[in-house]
Formats: C-alpha cells, structure tokens, sequence
C-alpha cells in the first residue's frame, strides 16, 4: 500500500489536475483507486448529469480516505509492534 499515491489523488482532485490525475490511474499499483479515479474522470468528461459527477467524485474521495485510513493503520502497527 502506498500512502503517496493516495495523497496525491487528494491533491490533484482538489486542485483539478486532471492530468496528474490520469497519469496517477495508470501509475499505480492499486487496481481499486485506478478504476476509482476512472469512472471519476470518464464521468467528469462525457457526464452530462451533475449528480453522477458528483457522486463518482465522492465515491473516489471515499475511497481514499478509507485506504489513507489503512495505510496509517498498517504503518502504525509495523512500527510499533
């Protein structure tokens, strides 16, 4: 699990880098935030419905908060074990 990856997504979804972003879907080793930052960025291009951008959007900011939560989880109990 790669934290970076993760904060990255953050970033450049907050900043809408979409292009950083794109180049991160195909960079990293997570499968599930690839497809995430996928069916984001698909929606955001050719999705004429707010509400699918917005909850592909939410869906991916989920996600990784949900695996920035493990990451920190998996690095707290290695260290200190």
């Amino acid at each position: 699990m790669n934290k970076m990856d993760y904060d990255r997504a953050l970033y450049y979804t907050h900043r809408s880098e979409w292009d950083n972003l794109l180049i991160l879907m195909v960079r990293t080793k997570d499968n599930f935030l690839s497809k995430k930052i996928e069916s984001f960025l698909h929606a955001y291009n050719f999705e004429h419905n707010y509400s699918v951008i917005e909850e592909n959007l939410y869906s991916l900011l989920r996600y990784i908060e949900h695996a920035n939560e493990l990451a920190m989880d998996e690095y707290i109990h290695t260290n200190l074990s």
